[in-house]
């Protein structure tokens, strides 16, 4: 980065009112460089350029905003939904991205360029979940193999934890022929050309949370870094219009359009987000999470890398939620109806919060209905317990 970059990234971290633990200037720049609106190629500056040409997003707080940095759904009109930090995933059962439209819908566009099209959300009627979609698509019909599926921005705040988890303790929860014959047959993802442990995104595709920044930037906001060396970010061979506008690429970043120190610093902006204190409470809820058996996937607590042990409700692995949430878009090794358990981080609603890979649920109640395949048993086990129980159970996963 710059010095220009540097002062002007301090300069809106202050007038932002920081980031993080005090004086963590590391947190103080991510967070400028996570709130800046990124602009197209070329300008006078090579700091701040680069957007696109196709793009979801001007910046990563377009999608990750508020406290928990989460997506929300308000009503707008004419029974329209405003989803922020919704977006449209493409893909075929095998996770190849579609001929045209690639990975994502980009639904802006640099001056001169069209879109790639819109999705329009409407309330479906259900006051616990649900929505309809529609796309008006400016590039053609989509592949007959390629199915469609709306992706929610997760929330942000405690993600940091899920590095630290132990990777011996995650192999060894494992179990993908289900030799214990619970029914649960979770499976660890490996990812890049070493294997590690995928840990973030919603199957498990990146190892650490400076990978999942960078697939952020590039696949939503059109910016390459030395991981995604991706200059035009989701752009396919079908799109020569796109492929041929100027990059904001420069040898101060590279030779892609920010650093990796850029990268690293955003992430540990990210990292700075502590997940909110979890609420004091009696053990009912507590004990019926594990009676029920959602334990056995959002497994309350491992060992971290450091020996101290991490609480974010989750073992990382693999699952077949069966059909319900069987959205038919794959990715590489992983099947359309396995999901990573998600981890219950920030959970707590507020107006417009959703649950769910994509957002269909409005509250927790509705997510857990939701819940078939390896979950199936514990879907029942709910579904039997008295109203109280039940009442007790969402008050704990609530307040996590």
């Amino acid at each position: 980065m710059s010095k220009i970059a540097l002062v002007l990234a301090v300069s809106a971290a202050v007038a932002a009112g920081g980031a993080g633990a005090a004086g963590d200037m590391d947190a103080l720049l991510g967070k400028a460089l996570f709130e800046r609106d990124w602009i197209p190629a070329p300008v006078s500056t090579d700091s701040a350029d680069g957007l696109g040409p196709l793009f979801g997003a001007r910046s990563c707080a377009g999608c990750h905003a508020g406290e928990a940095r989460t997506a929300r759904f308000t009503e707008a009109r004419k029974g329209k939904i405003a989803a922020r930090g919704l977006v449209v995933r493409f893909g075929d059962s095998d996770g190849r991205p579609d001929p045209v439209y690639g990975r994502l819908l980009q639904n802006q566009a640099v001056e001169g360029m069209l879109p790639e099209g819109r999705a329009v959300v409407r309330s479906s009627g259900d006051g616990a979940s649900g929505y309809e979609l529609a796309l008006h698509l400016n590039r053609g019909a989509l592949d007959p193999a390629t199915r469609r599926s709306m992706r929610l921005a997760p929330p942000l705040a405690g993600r940091a934890l899920l590095e630290r988890i132990d990777r011996d303790a995650v192999l060894a929860l494992a179990d993908p022929g289900d030799r214990d014959g619970d029914g649960v047959s979770g499976r660890a993802r490996r990812v890049g050309e070493d294997g590690r442990l995928g840990r973030y995104g919603w199957k498990a595709a990146n190892a650490s949370l400076g990978e999942q920044v960078a697939d952020a930037f590039a696949l939503e906001l059109g910016l390459s870094s030395p991981s995604r060396p991706l200059p035009h970010g989701d752009c396919t061979p079908l799109e020569p219009d796109c492929l041929a506008a100027p990059g904001g690429e420069s040898e101060r970043h590279q030779g892609n359009e920010i650093s990796g120190e850029m990268i690293a610093l955003v992430a540990s902006f990210v990292a700075s987000l502590d997940a909110p204190a979890r609420q004091a409470g009696g053990d009912a809820g507590k004990n019926l999470f594990a009676d029920v058996g959602c334990a056995a996937c959002h497994v309350p607590n491992l060992p971290g890398a450091d020996g101290e042990d991490v609480a974010a409700y989750t073992d990382l692995l693999l699952h077949d939620m069966g059909p319900a949430l069987d959205d038919g878009v794959g990715e590489v090794g992983v099947a359309s109806s396995e999901w990573r358990t998600a981890p219950l981080l920030a959970i707590s609603g507020g107006d417009g919060r959703r649950y769910l890979h994509d957002g269909r649920a409005k509250n927790v109640d509705a997510a857990i209905r939701a819940h078939a395949g390896e979950a199936e048993a514990a879907r029942r086990k709910f579904e039997r317990l008295s109203e109280s129980e039940k009442a007790a159970l969402l008050a704990f996963v609530e307040n996590l």
